[in-house]
C-alpha cells in the first residue's frame, strides 16, 4: 500500500520522484518524502500529508543529483507524523520500505545496545542502521545488504544507496511489490507500473528472493544467496492515458464508465462464437477443472463479494460444493482439504498479503490451485498452477469498480466451461449465456445511460447517516458490495444483508430516517423480496428498488424505482452492479468526501 519510486540517470532525480510519487497517490498514504545524492551529500526531505506539501518544502529546500528514491507512506508502526515518514537515514545508507519487518524490536533492541540512537518510532529504521553496521565491517555496500536481509523477518521491498557506492541503487523483494523501469541510459524504479509509464514501457518485475543493482546503463539481478539471474524486460502495453482521469471528475466515475471496454477485454479470445461456447485454451493444461470434486475460494473485500457470487453460479449450474473464505481468518485456521480440491484466489493486485498467505496454504495442503487476477506477473499469477486474467487495465480508485465487474466475468466463464465439462447444462442453455456474455459490454452501456437519473436520486440520501441494502440468493454478495462501496467513500454506515434476516434484528433500526436499497431476483426469490420490502413500508422506512424492466412488483411499494435492462439470471448480479457503483460516487462526490482516496484506506493491501 505504500509507495516507492526510484531513479538513476542523467536528469535531476527530484522531479521525477515527484511525478512519480503522485501517480502512486491512489494506493493511499499519510506521508511522503525523497532523498536525492548529490556530491557525496544525501540530501532528505519528508512531510507528513499530501504530497503538496512535500512541494512546498522542496521548493524551499533545493535538492539536485542524478541518483534518488521517494517514498509515500501508510503508517502501520508509529504515528503518521514526519518523524515517521521515509526515507530513513543511517549514517551512510539511506533506505525507504515497504512491507512490515516482524522482527524490529529484536534488532532495535540489539542495536540500541551498540549504540544507535534512533529518530524514528518505524520498523523500518532498523534496516539502514543494520546495513551500516555490516557496512563498517565489510567495506561493501553490496555485502552489507546481504547481510542485513539475512537478518530480516517479514515483508520488504527496499530501495537504497549509499555514499560508499553514488553510482548505483540496491534493492531487495521479500512478499512486496516492486518494479524496474529499463530506460535509455536511465533506470527507474517503483512498487505500481503507473508511476513507469510517463518513461518507459520497459520493465523488469522482480520475485520475492531478488536483490537488484541498479546503474543508468545496467541492471544486475540476483537471488538473496547471491546467484546472477538472467531476467528478460517485458513491454507494458497500458497507455500513459491509461492512468489518467481522462476529462472525468474523479478515477473512480472514470473507471465504472470503462466498464464497458474492460469487460470487452476480458471476454476477448474467451468465447469461441461459432461454437458457443468458452474457451479457456490460455490455461496451460486443457485438463485442469477434470477430477475436480470441491471448490474453495480465498478472497479479500470486494474479491470476496465476487466469490460469493461465483459460489452461487458455480453450485447452482455446475452442481458441486464451494466454501469462500475471507482470507485473513482462513490462513489462521488449520482447514480440511477434502482431495480432489480446487483452490481459487480472487485479487485485482494479485499482491494482497492475507491472500497470498491463505493460497500458499491451500497449496502446501495439496490443493489444485487458480489465480484470478489483474496484474500480469504479480505474486498470486506465479503463485498458482494456473492464471486467468481480468484484463481490467490500470485501476486507480481505492474503491473496486471494473476490476470488481471482471471478476465476476470471469467467474461466470469459468462456470460456463465447467458445466460444459461436467455437462450439468444443457448445450442450448450455454449457447444462450455465451450469446449474452458478449453482449454484455453493450448491456452495461445502456445501464450507464441512466447516470444522471441516479445523479437526481442521490440528492435526497446524502444527508443519511445509515443505510441497509437488501439481496437474496446472487444478489445478496451485490448487497454486500453496494453497502461496502457506499462506505468506503461517502463514509455513511452500511450494511448488506439477506432479504430474510431483515426479522432477525435489522427490523429494529427502521424508522422514517432509515433508507433501505433492495435488489431484485427472480420467481420466489421475488416474491419473498417483495414481503421484505413489505416490511419496510409498515414501519415507515425510505424505500428504494432496484428492478428489471419489465418487473412491476414493486411499482406501488416504493419511494424510489431504479429500472435496469432485463438479463439472464447469471448476469444479473453483474448489471446490478453498476448503478450501485454510481449511487455511493454521486452521494459521496455530493458529500465533498475525496473519491477516489478515502481516508484510511489504501488500493493494494499487502501488509496485515
Amino acid at each position: 500500500m505504500c509507495g516507492i519510486v526510484g531513479y538513476i540517470g542523467f536528469q535531476n532525480a527530484t522531479p521525477i520522484l515527484v511525478d512519480g510519487l503522485k501517480s502512486l497517490e491512489y494506493r493511499g498514504y499519510d506521508s511522503s518524502g525523497v532523498a536525492v545524492l548529490n556530491q557525496n551529500t544525501i540530501q532528505v526531505v519528508r512531510s507528513e500529508g499530501k504530497i503538496i506539501h512535500l512541494e512546498d518544502k522542496l521548493q524551499k529546500s533545493v535538492i539536485e543529483g542524478c541518483i534518488g528514491i521517494g517514498h509515500t507512506r501508510w503508517a502501520t508502526h508509529g504515528k503518521p507524523v514526519e518523524k515517521n515518514a521515509h526515507p530513513h537515514i543511517a549514517h551512510n545508507t539511506v533506505l525507504v520500505h515497504n512491507g512490515i519487518i516482524e522482527n524490529y524490536e529484536e534488532l532495535r533492541e540489539q542495536l540500541r545496545s551498540e549504540g544507535v540512537q534512533f529518530s524514528s518510532d518505524t520498523d523500518t529504521e532498523v534496516i539502514p542502521w543494520l546495513i551500516d553496521k555490516y557496512l563498517e565491517k565489510e567495506g561493501d555496500i553490496e555485502k552489507a545488504l546481504y547481510k542485513a536481509i539475512s537478518q530480516l523477518k517479514g515483508a520488504f521491498a527496499l530501495a537504497l544507496f549509499s555514499k560508499s557506492d553514488p553510482s548505483t541503487i540496491y534493492v531487495a523483494k521479500n512478499a512486496s511489490p516492486l518494479i524496474i523501469g529499463v530506460g535509455q541510459n536511465e533506470t527507474f524504479l517503483s512498487s505500481d507500473i503507473p508511476a513507469l509509464l510517463n518513461h518507459t514501457k520497459e520493465v523488469v518485475i522482480l520475485d520475492d528472493g531478488q536483490v537488484a543493482k541498479l546503474r543508468a546503463d545496467q541492471i544486475v539481478i540476483t537471488d538473496f544467496q547471491q546467484h546472477v539471474l538472467d531476467v528478460t524486460p517485458r513491454t507494458i502495453t497500458w497507455s500513459k492515458e491509461a492512468a489518467q482521469k481522462g476529462g472525468y471528475d474523479h478515477f473512480m466515475l472514470k473507471e465504472i464508465h470503462e466498464q464497458p471496454s474492460s469487460i470487452a477485454d476480458c471476454l476477448r479470445g474467451r468465447i469461441n462464437d461459432i461454437a458457443a461456447e468458452v474457451d479457456l485454451s490460455e490455461l496451460s493444461d486443457p485438463a485442469f477443472f477434470d477430477g475436480v470434486d470441491t471448490i474453495s475460494i480465498l478472497a479479500c473485500g470486494s474479491s470476496y463479494h465476487a466469490a460469493l457470487v461465483g459460489q452461487y453460479w458455480l453450485e447452482k449450474f455446475v452442481h458441486i460444493p464451494v466454501s469462500v473464505e475471507i482470507a485473513s481468518e482462513y490462513r489462521y485456521r488449520n482447514p480440511y482439504m477434502y482431495p480432489n480440491t480446487l483452490s481459487i484466489a480472487i485479487t485485482q493486485s494479485g499482491e494482497t498479503a492475507d491472500t497470498l498467505a491463505a493460497f500458499s496454504l491451500a497449496k502446501s495442503k495439496g490443493a489444485k490451485t487458480l489465480s484470478i487476477c489483474n496484474v500480469v506477473d504479480s505474486s498470486i499469477a506465479r503463485m498458482g498452477d494456473e492464471v486467468l486474467y481480468t484484463h481490467a487495465g490500470p485501476e486507480i480508485g481505492v474503491a473496486s469498480t471494473k476490476a470488481f465487474t471482471t471478476q465476476l466475468v470471469l467467474l461466470a466463464l469459468v462456470t460456463l466451461h465447467m458445466a460444459k465439462k461436467n455437462k450439468t447444462m444443457a448445450q442450448e442453455d450455454i449457447k444462450k449465456l455465451t450469446h449474452d456474455l458478449l453482449e454484455l459490454p453493450r448491456t452495461i452501456e445502456e445501464t450507464l445511460h441512466m447516470n444522471e437519473d441516479i445523479e437526481n436520486i442521490c440528492k435526497q440520501f446524502t444527508k443519511a447517516r445509515d443505510f441497509l441494502y437488501l439481496g437474496r440468493g446472487a444478489s445478496y454478495p451485490i448487497a454486500l458490495e453496494g453497502a461496502l462501496k457506499l462506505k468506503e467513500i461517502s463514509y455513511i454506515h452500511a450494511e448488506g444483508y439477506m432479504g430474510g434476516e431483515l426479522k432477525h434484528g435489522p427490523l429494529a433500526l427502521i424508522d422514517d430516517e432509515m433508507p433501505i436499497l433492495a435488489l431484485s431476483q427472480r420467481g420466489v426469490l421475488n416474491e419473498k423480496m417483495k414481503s421484505n420490502v413489505e416490511e419496510v413500508n409498515a414501519r415507515g422506512g425510505q424505500m428504494i428498488t432496484l428492478s428489471e424492466e419489465g418487473d412491476d412488483t414493486y411499482a406501488k411499494i416504493s419511494d424510489v424505482e431504479i429500472k435496469i435492462p432485463h438479463v439472464h439470471e447469471l448476469i444479473l448480479p453483474i448489471i446490478q452492479t453498476i448503478p450501485l457503483q454510481l449511487f455511493s460516487y454521486y452521494i459521496a462526490k455530493r458529500k465533498g468526501c475525496d473519491v477516489d482516496q478515502p481516508r484510511n484506506l489504501a488500493k493494494s493491501v499487502t501488509v496485515e
